[in-house]
């Protein structure tokens, strides 16, 4: 696939997603939220899971639960279903295909802004072997009023690192993470490589890609 053409930049800091960016966690994670529904009494395909959740919050995804079948899950809900989630990363959770070699060959600062947890970041970065390379430069979507879509955490990880948010390269692999990037004023490197299609993904001020090795050259194209 052709990256959609782009001239953005000049660029000062890559903002990174964590999940379908930097590991490989959203085939797993989906295939589990499945079974998780279905074990609740919400079934749902595999492409409306996507459609609905990848690349929003946890409190979104209980929130969506709650009104959809009127329930209150309450403290605790999760303990039930906790271990498949952990035993199905343990096992089979990598950093992207070619995310290594980008990260080291990427000439500007960068962090991650995710939709997780800090202390989920911190297991699945410290699993695939990521975590030092962004030691004091990971944000949450805890520590924002609003998750994506909205450019709460985006611009939270911009004004915390003292950047323009102009001069922010996001890179993400979810429709509501490209939409927060757009919302922040930040240009969207939209990875097409996981599990969110191409055309979902595609937009203004987007660069959609497949293959994560040219991420260092996509950004640079867009710096003077």
């Amino acid at each position: 696939m052709t990256p959609t053409p782009a001239r953005p930049g000049p660029f000062e800091l890559v903002v990174f997603d964590c999940d379908g960016v930097l590991v490989d966690s959203e085939v797993i994670a989906v295939h589990i939220d499945q079974r998780v529904l279905a074990d609740l009494g919400w079934e749902l395909e595999r492409e409306e899971i996507i459609a609905r959740f990848v690349g929003k919050s946890e409190a979104n995804f209980i929130s969506s639960i709650e009104n959809h079948l009127g329930i209150e899950l309450g403290d605790g809900w999760d303990r039930t279903y906790q271990h498949w989630y952990s035993e199905a990363f343990e096992r089979d959770l990598t950093a992207v295909d070619g995310v290594e070699e980008a990260l080291d060959r990427l000439e500007l600062p960068h962090c991650v802004a995710s939709s997780g947890s800090h202390e989920k970041m911190r297991r699945t970065l410290g699993k695939t072997g990521l975590l030092h390379r962004f030691a004091g430069r990971i944000f949450s979507a805890t520590e924002v009023r609003n998750g994506k879509p909205a450019p709460d955490l985006f611009l939270h990880a911009a004004r915390t690192l003292g950047m323009d948010p102009a001069r922010c390269a996001v890179v993400e692999d979810s429709a509501y993470g490209v939409q927060a990037a757009r919302a922040a004023g930040m240009h969207a490197f939209a990875y097409a490589g996981g599990v969110t299609p191409a055309d979902r993904l595609a937009g203004p001020g987007t660069t959609v890609f497949e293959d994560m090795r040219l991420l260092p050259e996509l950004i640079a194209a867009g710096r003077p």
